[in-house]
């Protein structure tokens, strides 16, 4: 448990304050980074994209026959981007209960205000 103290002190400080923790805390994650750069693509085997996927190979190779992951291929090799493979796995969420009910209301209203342009 911490014991604080408040006491007044100047806004003009306050914010200096905040924004150097907050540029301390973003130098410490950049330089966690192995390379410093987010963007940069990185190119998977067969075997890495199956542990990354968790998928066994055999599945691996049934989701490229049938064009269900993104893949490229040179020669007898087969190369997946990391990037593709996550955009992958994001097509596949399922939306929650509440962003369903967020999204229907959204359509209704939508719907409604067309419905009343026609009036």
């Amino acid at each position: 448990m911490y014991n604080y103290v408040l006491s007044p002190i100047d806004p003009d400080k306050l914010i200096e304050k905040i924004v150097n923790e907050v540029t301390a805390n973003i130098l410490k994650v950049v330089q966690k980074e192995p390379n410093g750069n987010l963007d940069k693509e990185e190119f998977l085997t067969v075997s890495e994209a199956s542990k990354f996927l968790h998928l066994t190979l055999s599945t691996v190779y049934s989701k490229v026959s049938r064009g269900e992951l993104p893949v490229m291929k040179r020669g007898k090799r087969l190369y997946f981007s990391k990037l593709e493979l996550l955009e992958y796995l994001k097509r596949g969420k399922r939306k929650s209960e509440e962003e369903l009910a967020v999204e229907a209301e959204t359509y209704l209203l939508n719907l409604e205000k067309g419905l009343n342009h026609g009036k």
